[in-house]
């Protein structure tokens, strides 16, 4: 199950619901992993591409150019996400202040033209009076005497003063209207892209809330890998003393195709055989498990045709049902039943999300429940528990003596027992 989600880079909403929060973390840091050991494959792949493309190909001269990632204290590529870094500013404040500077532009790339518009059309009128004032002196001036010409430069000077204060408070009141109407045209552009923001807003609404959900997930990654890693180095002292108790298979690998079945099986018939296991058939095979659990009716036949073979639900070496043992019974029913019990206490059902079954555990602060795959030929927890376990029972012996998870601490003290008669679990041995 954990190949197949790595695989697809993939978990089902339903099953992920499933998982409590710590199986949850070490779920996302083994996918954090695969993705990362993808991105090496591929650079490598990449890499080696391109030196054979050397080889064969005309060498060309370097520019010097190339890419380093920057690299953070845990020695994983460094990643900014605009909003997260102290001091950044709010993702609304940056975008009002892109908005006005933008708005402030246009207004005065507008500005400049009409001003451009509006001096030449000053220059010109005061131009224009200008020539005829002064044609108008020329024209007289002929008919004046030679001692009549200075009072009429004078004159001249006189109107051309008179026309340069009239041009400069022409243009003094041309500046004026230009800026107001380019704050005018400011405010119109910022309401404008700021009505186009709000609509944008409101139409990205699922792409704001996965980017928050990138944010918060982003923000955990760092507490999930600290808790993964203490959890992977618990698990491996775990595994080194139930290989030394004789309890588990070995250290799972779970990127390599390994099969215990025949394993086991050599086992079994090596030593006298178990009361259980001459009443069993063996395994059928006569028919094809879809890919997931799809209705009541193929879970029941899943667990006749695969499970009861292997000796699930059954105590060690004998016909009797486990005491912990219960049929397919939702998780609220399992919660139901170790409402009124002390902490440690535990009952196994049968799961409808996966090929296997799901452990509820009773803790002082309420509940807790650890799903246990069996679609291959070994029982073990999902996304928490390393170890490999032949049988169901082996599983739950484990963890009778070693805790489940570091951080909880759980082991498994009372099992919970029936309440209904029938038991729940009888439909699956009719």
């Amino acid at each position: 199950m954990l190949q197949q989600i790595l695989h697809d880079m993939y978990i089902d909403p339903e099953l992920l619901a499933e998982l409590n929060e710590e199986q949850k973390h070490i779920l996302f840091y083994k996918m954090r992993e695969e993705q990362l050991r993808r991105w090496r494959e591929r650079e490598e792949k990449e890499q080696k591409e391109d030196a054979a493309l050397k080889r064969t190909a005309r060498p060309k001269p370097s520019n010097g150019k190339h890419v380093q990632w920057l690299h953070g204290s845990d020695g994983e590529v460094w990643v900014w996400i605009m909003g997260d870094s102290p001091g950044d500013k709010p993702y609304e404040l940056i975008s009002e202040e892109l908005m006005a500077e933008r708005a402030r532009q246009q207004a005065q790339k507008e500005a400049e033209e009409l001003w451009k518009q509006k001096e030449a059309e000053i220059t010109k009128k005061f131009r224009d009076a200008m020539a005829k004032e002064k044609a108008k002196i020329v024209a007289e001036k002929w008919k004046m005497e030679t001692e009549d010409r200075k009072a009429a430069k004078l004159m001249e000077e006189k109107i051309q003063e008179e026309l340069k204060k009239r041009e400069e408070e022409e243009r003094q009141r041309g500046e004026e209207q230009i800026r107001q109407q380019e704050e005018r045209r400011a405010k119109e552009l910022y309401m404008s892209l700021k009505q186009a923001h709000q609509h944008s807003q409101h139409s990205e609404h699922d792409d704001q809330e996965w980017k928050e959900q990138l944010r918060r997930s982003k923000a955990a990654d760092e507490e999930r890998s600290h808790k993964a890693r203490m959890a992977r180095d618990e698990y491996r002292r775990q595994s080194l003393r139930a290989i030394q108790k004789g309890k588990v298979a070995g250290l799972s690998n779970l990127f390599q195709g390994t099969s215990l079945h025949k394993e086991t099986e050599t086992k079994l018939n090596n030593n006298n055989p178990s009361p259980l296991m001459t009443l069993i058939a063996p395994p059928s095979r006569s028919w094809e498990r879809p890919p997931r659990p799809i209705s009541r009716e193929i879970i029941i036949r899943w667990f006749k045709e695969e499970q009861l073979p292997r000796g699930a639900g059954f105590e060690r070496n004998t016909c009797a049902v486990a005491p912990w043992f219960h049929g397919i019974i939702s998780r609220k029913e399992a919660e139901e039943l170790l409402m009124n019990k002390s902490e440690g206490a535990f009952l196994v059902r049968v799961s409808e999300k996966i090929w296997g079954y799901a452990l509820s555990y009773r803790q002082l602060s309420g509940f807790k429940h650890f799903l246990v795959d069996a679609s291959g030929d070994f029982y073990s927890f999902l996304g928490v528990d390393p170890n490999r376990h032949a049988t169901l029972t082996d599983l739950i012996d484990f963890h009778k003596e070693e805790i489940i998870t570091s951080s909880g601490g759980e082991l498994l003290l009372e099992p919970c027992g029936q309440w209904k008669n029938p038991p729940d679990y009888s439909p699956l041995f009719e």
